[in-house]
């Protein structure tokens, strides 16, 4: 039982360390598509996203969940709500790649779980530890610094943060699959997708088909590096815990920064490793305080069953006393006491 469990943890580990792996090397990709320019590949991202997770769906036989979806308005609103928000995220990812801002958009992704917390607070009413908001205040003067060292706040950062997180929390309250929710959302973005992309052949401005076969398979691969991570994190998610994954999370992010200055040969000046250098310590102290509050669970949990496993045995003994106070009463006969060192049977009931 032990050995599956940590087969099964290794395997969730291998699957978590593929889907940051490949959020943090999209980069690579997205200059690939060339000339096609941001909003031609964010449609075809939508259109062939739609196709795999819909092909996925057919083999896996997982399609109740859609009627019942349809059935419920409510939910329905809020995929409509996702699949905006995500559009947002995807388009201004892609352009910020191909327009050379991949440091930039590392930092989004570095700077999401303060925005996630900052709009728990705002928007859900959540109560920070101090530790958090120390954090969070960490994380508000690095925006600060980076908006001097660029000139301008950083706002390719802060939109991918805000959407992402803003897409994060709508999910949560849908709590759909990652499959069916990526499935649904692409249903959703693929007429509006599909409506661009036929409108831009109509002015002869599409490169799907004007640049070969191998630039429309690479057109056509969006749908596969949008679904295969996502597969994989579903994958991690229902082995390890949440504590890994909160960790493993900040793959991608390091991947993306490291790409920006080592193979995208980005800029950076002092004042913007400042700012980093303070997001990071607003994200290390994040972690330390999710690391500790985990611990202090888990030895309250184990407290608990402790001191409920103490009260079972007690339990126990009670009723193993009671039973031989019981059957001793049973087989002595009133008036009577049985000689020491002779067992007794107990009475048959007539």
């Amino acid at each position: 039982m032990a050995a599956t469990s940590k087969s099964e943890q290794r395997v969730g580990l291998l699957n978590g360390f593929a889907a940051y792996g490949m959020w943090g090397l999209v980069p690579l990709f997205w200059p690939l598509l060339k000339p096609a320019g941001a909003v031609e590949i964010l449609a075809h991202r939508m259109v062939w996203s739609l196709g795999v997770v819909g092909i996925a769906l057919l083999v896996m036989r997982r399609w109740a969940w859609a009627g019942e979806l349809l059935r419920q308005p409510r939910k329905l609103g809020l995929i409509t709500i996702a699949a905006a928000v995500i559009t947002v995220n995807w388009g201004v990812y892609i352009w910020a790649v191909n327009s050379g801002h991949v440091v930039e958009a590392s930092l989004g992704y570095f700077i999401n779980p303060l925005v996630t917390i900052a709009m728990g607070v705002l928007i859900l009413k959540e109560r920070l530890r101090p530790v958090q908001w120390a954090a969070v205040g960490v994380g508000f003067s690095a925006v600060l610094v980076l908006t001097i060292g660029y000139g301008r706040p950083p706002w390719i950062s802060l939109c991918l943060a805000f959407s992402f997180a803003t897409y994060g929390l709508v999910k949560k309250k849908v709590n759909l699959g990652g499959i069916e929710s990526l499935a649904a959302e692409t249903a959703i973005q693929f007429l509006p997708a599909l409506a661009y992309l036929v409108w831009l052949g109509s002015q002869g401005d599409a490169t799907f088909a004007a640049q070969g076969g191998g630039h429309a398979l690479l057109l056509a691969a969006t749908g596969v590096v949008t679904a295969l991570p996502l597969v994989c994190f579903g994958a991690a998610a229902i082995r390890v815990p949440l504590s890994t994954l909160g960790l493993l999370q900040y793959l991608a992010p390091v991947f993306q920064f490291l790409l920006g200055i080592l193979y995208f040969h980005e800029a950076m000046p002092p004042e913007r490793w400042a700012g980093f250098a303070l997001v990071w310590l607003a994200l290390s102290l994040l972690t330390f305080d999710a690391l500790r509050t985990a611990r202090r669970a888990a030895r309250q949990l184990r407290n608990a069953g402790r001191a409920s496993e103490a009260a079972v045995a007690e339990a126990a003994e009670i009723a193993v006393g009671t039973e031989v106070v019981t059957g001793a009463d049973a087989v002595v006969s009133p008036g009577t006491a049985p000689d020491a060192g002779t067992v007794t049977a107990p009475r048959e009931h007539a």
